[in-house]
């Protein structure tokens, strides 16, 4: 039995910040938070490729221990994106879209990833997310996460979606404009009586916000010296998040609360190189490391 799948793309990113800068580079929302899963628990891929994917690329997520077994080849590219940062790292400048195999891409899992039971749907539209939903036979847990254009362009069908999702991660902009509140409190309020009994909301190098039941958590983002790429914290954190909960059980508000802090704490890993450079390199002693002392600064 697959205990986590995750849905999402797999890229090649171009990406400029004011530190550094690289093109063609591994990336995509299902990289990321598969990487970042993969440090606690089996965590199975479903996402598409082009015959263009390098194939260092997907032995790199074997060795990670990712089953890539839901990893579909597609003729065509692979999906491309390509973005620019300013000085202070915030939301992305994107200079170019090409979806190329993913536009076309409808999840048709395997048998063994219909078994799983904690799933993470990444960012995609919304019907995806639901088509795919559907395939899962009797999941425990199911995750999302969506977008500004989703919510603009879909809002209809994502309020479907949110009818069959356990939680919701979703950044602060996000959340104020699916919710139309004006406080993230507010917005949790709203999306819950959408659906989800847990609401996660990222607030960047601000921490998260988790509004699950009656209770709500407050966690800041561990203080990184140097960031250099902001790509992909978001979906680590989601990885790690899940990641947690499919090893650990979600049946305590204390096993969402132990997964908020071990997601943020892989998502500042993220930031400190660019693209997937370091998430793939770590290890499970140098992530205790930094918990630990996150743990500590927490402690009052």
């Amino acid at each position: 039995m697959s205990k986590l799948v995750i849905v999402g793309t797999v890229a090649l990113d171009s990406i400029q910040t004011p530190i550094e800068s690289g093109d063609e580079i591994l990336g995509g929302s299902a990289v990321y938070s598969c990487l970042g899963a993969s440090l606690f628990t089996k965590v199975c891929i479903s996402a598409v490729i082009g015959k263009d994917f390098p194939a260092p690329h997907s032995e790199l997520l074997r060795k990670a221990g990712i089953d890539t077994t839901g990893l579909e080849k597609a003729s065509g590219k692979t999906f491309r994106w390509e973005g620019r940062y300013d000085e202070k790292l915030g939301d992305p400048e994107t200079l170019s879209v090409h979806l190329n195999v993913f536009e076309n891409f409808r999840p048709n899992l395997p048998d063994k990833l219909r078994n799983a039971e904690f799933v993470f749907l990444a960012n995609m539209d919304p019907v995806t997310q639901m088509e795919t939903l559907k395939q899962i036979k009797s999941p425990r847990v199911v995750a999302c996460d969506t977008m500004n254009f989703w919510i603009e362009n879909s809002l209809s069908d994502l309020k479907k979606t949110l009818k069959m999702v356990n939680i919701l991660i979703i950044n602060n902009s996000e959340a104020l404009s699916l919710s139309g509140e004006n406080s993230v409190v507010a917005a949790a309020r709203t999306i819950k009586k959408m659906g989800p009994e847990t609401v996660v909301i990222k607030r960047g190098e601000f921490g998260c916000i988790m509004f699950s039941g009656k209770e709500v958590f407050c966690s800041p983002a561990y203080p990184v010296e140097r960031a250099v790429d902001p790509t992909g914290a978001g979906d680590t954190f989601a990885g790690g998040f899940m990641g947690y909960l499919s090893e650990n059980g979600a049946d305590r508000y204390e096993h969402l609360k132990q997964a908020v802090i071990h997601g943020s704490v892989l998502a500042s890993f993220t930031v400190e190189k660019l693209g997937t450079e370091s998430i793939k390199k770590l290890n499970r002693k140098k992530f205790e490391d930094r918990l630990g002392k996150f743990v500590e600064m927490l402690r009052f």
